[in-house]
């Protein structure tokens, strides 16, 4: 293999994704292995690099040709590797993840990230961003990713929490405490769990309103098939999910200008009845010189993490 390659690693909470990529994006071969979080995942590091290696050896790839290793993590990593906590993962100290990993793959290249950043990257690398520099991509799964690329580049903060845009308050009456210990955030309202709160809310509001939703499970899916049947109490809960999204989106917008917003996570695959609703309310709120904003779906789905942490690695 004459062309330089780059491995791309995206470790989550169960399982640990990896890919092998050329340096144009494409994808030679992909392949995962459980996260082993005994003894406060102390194994997770040498698992992945003893992978790595035997992968290079499968490929017959020396030092050489292996531009480097990006690796996205479920926490807030800094512009030096460091990682402040990951606790999905049992890990609760702060250490040097591209260090750590780098010596045990031989003092080869390692660049880390946060995992909803470097999806973030990997759409705007070779999926739905493709072609455009400045970009937000919010993920809506359980809770809500973020990552806010520039110029082409993630753009980190201080100490790696940059894009928490779940964590965004935009409801200041809220009385239930969100995961991180606020009240308020955008998580609780748009995520695929938030929106269920909604719902329910909602039907306890108003006990006397037919509803398919009553004898229908409560899960988002099913919320936004309601909502596409007409079900009146399912728009109105559509309508508040909306609200809280696209007011959030705009304040994004307004501070950063970004050309495009892609919307990734599992709630996304509802399409556009979804992001109807958000961009109302985000025309509505957001300052006038970012109206051109235009929102997309992701595409890379699942493989987003590796993707964009291969593209991480060449970066570096």
């Amino acid at each position: 293999m004459m062309e330089k390659v780059a491995i791309g690693v995206d470790v989550g909470g169960t399982s640990i994704k990896m890919g092998l990529f050329t340096e144009g994006g494409k994808l030679l071969e992909k392949w995962s292995l459980p996260t082993n979080k005994d003894n406060e995942g102390k194994q997770i590091l040498p698992d992945i690099a003893e992978s790595i290696l035997g992968k290079m050896k499968t490929w017959n790839l020396d030092k050489s040709q292996v531009d480097g290793v990006g690796i996205g993590l479920p926490g807030p990593v800094d512009k030096k590797g460091v990682i402040h906590k990951a606790v999905n993962l049992y890990w609760h100290n702060v250490f040097n993840v591209s260090e750590t990993l780098s010596g045990l793959l031989g003092g080869m290249k390692v660049i880390a990230g946060n995992d909803a950043n470097v999806a973030a990257l990997g759409e705007a690398w070779v999926g739905s961003g493709k072609g455009h520099e400045n970009i937000v991509m919010v993920t809506l799964g359980t809770g809500i990713g973020g990552g806010i690329i520039e110029d082409g580049h993630i753009i980190t903060g201080s100490t790696g929490a940059a894009g928490e845009i779940g964590h965004m308050i935009v409801e200041e009456n809220e009385e239930e405490t969100c995961n991180c210990g606020n009240k308020g955030c955008m998580e609780q309202y748009g995520s695929a769990t938030g929106i269920v709160r909604l719902l329910e809310r909602e039907l306890r509001a108003n006990p006397n309103e037919a509803s398919v939703m009553r004898t229908r499970p409560h899960t988002a899916k099913d919320l936004w098939d309601a909502v596409i049947e007409g079900d009146a109490l399912s728009k109105r809960v559509a309508e508040k999910f909306g609200n809280y999204l696209g007011t959030g989106l705009a304040s994004i917008a307004t501070v950063l200008n970004p050309e495009l917003i892609i919307i990734g996570g599992g709630m996304s695959l509802a399409g556009d009845v979804l992001l109807s609703y958000i961009i109302k309310s985000f025309e509505s709120h957001v300052f006038h010189a970012s109206r051109g904003t235009k929102f997309v779906r992701a595409i890379l789905g699942n493989d987003g993490g590796i993707y964009g942490a291969a593209r991480l690695a060449l970066q570096g």
